[in-house]
């Protein structure tokens, strides 16, 4: 992890309780200092900086994220110098799209946008309180989570006619358990359906309901 700030050290914190032996490096010593104890190594160290990256080991890594928020050019030479060192997996966070199209051009495997990212995030539950949660599968398919209204309880999701809103039934939970969609379980006030479709659709599903 390269860039030890809110963003950078809560992935960090968050792949070391995974279970991933998990380097975070940073020029500042407060912001190292405050994962030390929560991951493998914690390093005061410059990312620009290609030899130090080298000495530091980096290309044993299965991944590097950058996640330098403050200075574009350091983002820019962490990222060149990740690739330089050997790095198999680089991914970066960008402050904005004229960065992402940058760090892009130069090789970052994927570049993460996480106000936009988050803001449509909000946005789409914002727009439907019956979305829990959802993500994009790539390709203009997404992954979404919604409550059951109180019309569809007692419904069974073999009623639901998904087909016509061109989606499909990933999965029903109720709590953390999976009901097994074969038996096509009546529908519970506490149940949340997975479908899978294009926004738009997913979209209409959700206002409909």
């Amino acid at each position: 992890m390269i860039g030890l700030g809110a963003f950078g050290s809560t992935v960090a914190v968050e792949l070391a309780r995974m279970g991933a032996y998990v380097l975070g490096v940073d020029l500042e010593d407060r912001r190292v200092a405050h994962v030390a104890e929560e991951i493998a190594e914690a390093k005061i160290l410059d990312a620009t900086d290609e030899a130090a990256l080298r000495e530091a080991g980096l290309d044993r890594y299965g991944a590097v994220l950058v996640a330098i928020g403050e200075s574009l050019e350091a983002s820019i030479l962490a990222t060149l110098n990740a690739r330089l060192v050997g790095c198999r997996t680089v991914w970066v966070k960008a402050r904005d799209k004229t960065h992402h199209r940058i760090l892009s051009r130069i090789g970052a495997d994927r570049v993460i946008l996480p106000e936009i990212e988050m803001g449509q995030h909000v946005a789409q539950m914002l727009h439907n309180p019956l979305v829990r949660d959802y993500a994009s599968l790539g390709n203009g398919f997404f992954a979404m989570s919604l409550d059951v209204p109180p019309p569809l309880v007692g419904r069974r999701p073999g009623e639901l006619d998904l087909a016509r809103h061109h989606l499909r039934m990933l999965a029903l939970m109720r709590g953390t358990r999976e009901l097994d969609l074969a038996g096509d379980p009546e529908l519970a006030a506490e149940d949340h359906l997975v479908l899978l479709g294009r926004e738009d659709d997913l979209r209409s599903f959700g206002d409909a309901l």
